[in-house]
């Protein structure tokens, strides 16, 4: 029983870290008023991280023009990942 909590501790996080590193990507590019998300390397970084993000921008609006939803999703996103991943490692250790 072991092994399988800790696999998906494992993959969990390393999805979640690479999940982070696209989301990081898609806002620092979007620092670049030229580019075109419509394009084909943009659209695939658009798609994976707007559905995120769009749910802090629903209730987080800009403040002097500048988007501050993002810091708020990438914290939740740290914070989520951090309590799931502790969460896996304590039913690990209750299973021995």
């Amino acid at each position: 029983m072991a092994l399988p909590l800790g696999l998906l501790a494992n993959t969990l996080a390393q999805f979640l870290n690479i999940y982070m590193l696209i989301l990081f990507i898609r806002i620092l590019l979007s620092w670049f008023p030229t580019i075109n998300w419509f394009d084909p390397p943009f659209s695939i970084l658009s798609q994976l991280t707007d559905p995120y993000l769009n749910l802090f921008r629903s209730f987080i609006p800009p403040l002097g023009g500048i988007d501050f939803s993002a810091i708020i999703a990438i914290f939740a996103l740290q914070f989520g990942s951090q309590l799931l991943i502790a969460l896996l490692g304590s039913m690990q250790q209750m299973a021995f």
